[in-house]
């Protein structure tokens, strides 16, 4: 009950437009393509594999639910094109040599079947970009690196698909908001504090400092670094911090930017320094694991903290893919934790991968005449809205990842349902179904879609 709680009380904050679950459920928003052969009898697997229980562990087991929760709504609704849809994945627990594992297991027992990866980590596109190439298998990957999407030269466009902009291009565009905004950063210095695998080093690049700089941002040249596992960074922020950065930025996830937040606040300096970060750090679970300190102001840590948005958010209630996903979740009965990015992109990826494959078996006629190369030669025309405008996917001209972006603020949802907190006396607190109580966070967005800047290969 008090699970089901925390779940109605979220939704009464970013669902107030929503129809009751009493009436009529949603028809599917997006405008897929019709069906020109019928595939009765047959199933379309949806493959992937990742860390679902190390360090990425908090981010990606919605991946799972949200794709249990896909297949049961489209097969409660006779398929696609009369297929049965399921799933196939594996566990990697965040490991290089169990993701290889998992890939050759995959691709010895399923063999041509296996046409379309789902992927969930820079690290793991990297790892397979060419043998992905050579065994002419296309990944969907929500974002992947300069190096797993367009090679070490940054010009060689892979058999990986990003359904956000690269990292670097996402500072780019952070520092592209810093620079239209001297009223509240005049003398901006930016410091990453960050992870330092292929993801957390993005935009570390000296093409990201020189683009900045020409803005007038200026970047430090040393990142300071911390790992997933790490739980005093103190001395890294205070090295940035010494170094002249007033901004902090980080390529981290989960506990990841909460633990630089906590260093903020134990300095004392949480209301001088601004905290931003790629779009994971607006994530669900940031909100909540930010949530062990609290600001000077009541408020919890990470309160403020700036980051990208590529794609429309829970609280876009205006939005039909938001809407349907949202009574999805709900009448699924999940729970608060999984209300984050990666459900929501993942009910977004079931849409793409369906949508490529309706197109590829209306042009070769039949799911068995499918390939992978098939797959490539489809997404690469693909100009299509996915979920009817959860993002919009345009892979011509060789691009592998979005390339619109906008800034948003992570808050947390006042007493009144209306908008952000002040402070812990208007704020809204949710029974955490331990005893406890939980602020309610919330991702208010800063700016309107706009192009992001093309750094790679620079």
């Amino acid at each position: 009950m008090k699970k089901h709680g925390i779940l109605l009380a979220l939704l009464l904050v970013i669902g107030g437009a929503l129809p009751s679950l009493a009436q009529d459920m949603m028809d599917y928003p997006a405008d897929m393509s019709e069906c020109e052969v019928d595939l009765s009898g047959e199933t379309i697997n949806i493959f992937h594999f990742g860390d679902l229980s190390g360090p990425y562990a908090f981010i990606t087991q919605p991946i799972v639910s949200a794709l249990t929760d896909a297949v049961a709504y489209w097969n409660g609704r006779g398929g696609v094109c009369g297929a049965e849809l399921a799933q196939v994945y594996e566990d990697t627990g965040g490991s290089r040599e169990a993701a290889q594992s998992a890939y050759d297991r995959f691709t010895s027992a399923y063999g041509d079947e296996l046409d379309l990866l789902l992927l969930y980590s820079s690290d793991d596109g990297e790892l397979l970009r060419e043998q992905l190439a050579e065994d002419e298998i296309v990944s969907f990957i929500s974002a992947g690196s300069i190096a797993s999407l367009y090679g070490e030269d940054g010009q060689t466009p892979g058999w990986l698909f990003a359904s956000n902009p690269l990292y670097i291009n996402q500072f780019g565009f952070f520092c592209q908001f810093v620079a239209a905004s001297p009223e509240l950063f005049p003398d901006p210095v930016i410091g990453f504090v960050t992870w330092p695998n292929a993801f957390g080093r993005s935009g570390t690049e000296p093409a990201a400092r020189e683009y900045c700089g020409g803005l007038g941002v200026e970047v430090l040249a040393e990142p300071q670094f911390f790992l997933p596992t790490d739980t005093d960074i103190l001395t890294q922020v205070q090295n940035a911090i010494d170094g002249g950065a007033n901004i902090i930025y980080t390529n981290s996830l989960a506990s990841g930017p909460a633990l630089i937040a906590s260093a903020l606040v134990d300095l004392g300096l949480e209301e001088e320094i601004t905290l931003a970060g790629v779009n994971w750090v607006m994530d669900t679970t940031v909100g909540l694991l930010g949530q062990r300190v609290l600001k000077s102001n009541g408020l919890p840590a990470v309160d403020g903290m700036l980051g990208s948005m590529p794609f429309r958010w829970w609280t876009e209630q205006d939005n039909p893919a938001v809407q349907f996903v949202t009574q999805q979740f709900a009448a699924n009965n999940r729970s608060l934790p999984e209300q984050n990015i990666a459900y929501l992109l993942t009910w977004g990826a079931v849409d793409s991968i369906l949508e490529a494959t309706i197109r590829t078996v209306n042009r070769t006629g039949s799911l068995e005449a499918v390939t992978g190369a098939e797959i490539k030669s489809t997404m690469q025309s693909m100009d299509y809205a996915v979920l009817g405008g959860l993002m919009q996917h345009r892979y011509e001209d060789g691009m592998r990842d979005a390339t619109m972006n906008r800034i948003a603020v992570l808050k947390y949802a006042n007493t009144t349902m209306t908008g952000p907190a002040t402070g812990p006396d208007d704020a809204l607190l949710i029974d955490d179904g331990a005893g406890g109580k939980l602020f309610l966070p919330l991702v208010v967005p800063l700016s309107d879609f706009m192009e992001v800047p093309q750094l790679r290969g620079q």
